[in-house]
Formats: structure tokens, C-alpha cells, sequence
């Protein structure tokens, strides 16, 4: 299962998890586990790295959008991806954080992830999950 949510500025059911940006000065994995715990209130005790995108994945904003994002200065990003695994309980998951950016969330197969995420990062998440897919455990009812 993997790790989705809900972006609180949107108002269509699209889901993603959790990303964010570099901050001057910091490493790729530093930012992960820090973006991590700004929107999910997730520590680096709480979860493990078992894998990472070899190389950046880029995704382009769809025209319309280029000019109400990040002050109409980029079209897209380039974005490292981690896979972590959590290895604390559900409890230790709060969206509420002290910047919200999630209203809910979620566990989902990640085959299904394509199908849930805005349309414009279709591609980079069908890409994600490919990339990913060994590392998913099959769940037995």
C-alpha cells in the first residue's frame, strides 16, 4: 500500500504524496525526511528508505496553470523520489500539521495510482510505480 493525501487547495478528488522542495544548501534525502515531517508530521525514526529514483523525473504544468504556480517562474519540476517504508503504527501519521497542506489521507494499491493523481502527473506517477512496483508486497485477504 503507499501513502496518499489529499491536497487541502484543491477542490477535485486528486490525490499525492508527499513532495516538496530543496531548501539552499540541503541535500536531496535531508529535504525528503524534512518535507516528509512538514506535511505528514512524520519523523526519520518513523520510516525507512529502501529506495530512490536513480535519476530526476520531470512533470510539466499544464499551460493554463504556469501562471498561478510559484509566481508563474517555472512550467514544471524536476523531482528525486524516495521509497520509504513506514515502521511506526498508522498513530503516528497527523496531517494536521502546523501548515496544513493535506485535508485526508489515505493507503492505496499503488497500481492504482495513475488513476487517482491530478492529470498532469499521470505520467510521472504510472513512471513511479513501474519503477517501484518490486517493492510492493502483495496483501492476502
Amino acid at each position: 500500500q503507499v501513502f496518499v493525501a489529499k491536497r487541502i487547495d484543491m477542490t477535485s478528488e486528486a490525490w499525492q504524496m508527499p513532495q516538496g522542495g530543496i531548501d539552499e544548501g540541503e541535500q536531496p534525502r535531508e529535504a525528503a525526511y524534512r518535507e516528509l515531517g512538514e506535511e505528514t508530521g512524520l519523523k526519520p525514526e518513523h520510516v525507512e528508505i529502501i529506495a530512490e529514483s536513480d535519476d530526476w523525473l520531470p512533470y510539466d504544468l499544464p499551460a493554463e496553470l504556469v501562471p498561478n504556480m510559484w509566481g508563474g517562474k517555472f512550467r514544471g519540476q524536476e523531482q528525486k523520489w524516495y521509497a520509504m517504508r513506514l515502521i511506526a503504527d498508522d498513530s503516528a501519521i497527523n496531517i494536521e500539521t502546523d501548515h496544513p497542506e493535506f485535508s485526508e489521507w489515505q493507503w492505496v494499491a499503488m497500481h492504482t495510482l495513475p488513476d487517482i493523481i491530478v492529470p498532469f502527473k499521470r505520467d510521472l506517477y504510472a513512471e513511479l510505480a513501474k519503477r517501484f512496483s518490486s517493492l510492493a508486497i502483495p496483501i492476502h485477504d
